[in-house]
């Protein structure tokens, strides 16, 4: 089920994730500052502004930090409207913000960090599931509202937008990362009908910019 823009009834709300980070140090970044897009992750976010620039987009939203807000700003920048900055749809909250995560030279080498690895179903490690779901479906519902009968865009990061999608899916909330369906610069797009949701569907408009094989650290 599909529906063009402007269809009378029909509103649409792109769930975006940030494009590429600059991020040499390898740390996961989470909600700290400071941390920009890379010269790449600049030409991602300035081709989804290209993409969405035919796009019946009237809304605007993004996380505060700062890679979100300047991911959002080409597809503002072309509908001629501010950023709404909610901060709803920032990143998950996440004990090992700012350390390099993995066995070798990372933060699991330490056993005082293994007790924050035993409940992978909350998870453990970081703010639960369930309260990403309810505040990223709350910042849906408000988005939708302001765009009725047209187009939003929220930008956020990687795991709240799956989580997101997971729980209007019917989906478990704790899943295995490295199975998400939300690449650097993508759209997750909800199509309402009413108030009713009609379909999902997924997008990658900067496909030809992804690093492909590269590891990129952060969500």
């Amino acid at each position: 089920m599909t529906a063009g823009a402007g269809t009378p009834g029909w509103t649409v709300v792109h769930l975006m994730r940030h494009g590429e980070v600059h991020n040499p140090t390898g740390v996961l970044y989470g909600r700290l500052p400071d941390f920009h897009l890379s010269d790449l992750g600049r030409e991602m976010a300035e081709m989804v502004g290209l993409h969405l620039g035919d796009h019946d987009v009237t809304v605007v939203v993004a996380s505060p930090l700062d890679r979100a807000q300047e991911t959002a700003t080409p597809i503002a920048s072309a509908h001629g409207l501010s950023i709404i900055t909610d901060k709803r749809v920032i990143e998950a909250g996440n004990y090992f913000e700012g350390k390099t995560f993995g066995v070798g030279d990372g933060s699991l080498r330490y056993p005082k960090h293994w007790r924050k690895l035993v409940n992978p179903f909350k998870p453990s490690w970081g703010e639960p599931y369930r309260e990403v779901a309810d505040r990223m479906l709350a910042a849906i519902a408000d988005a939708r509202c302001l765009a009725q009968g047209h187009e939003a865009v929220i930008v956020s990061h990687q795991l709240p937008v799956w989580t997101a999608r997971s729980q209007l899916e019917g989906r478990h909330l704790w899943h295995d990362p490295r199975n998400r369906q939300c690449s650097l610069a993508s759209l997750t797009s909800l199509t309402f009908v009413g108030d009713e949701l009609g379909s999902i569907t997924y997008s990658e408009p900067a496909a030809a910019l992804l690093p492909g094989a590269r590891n990129i650290a952060g969500a």
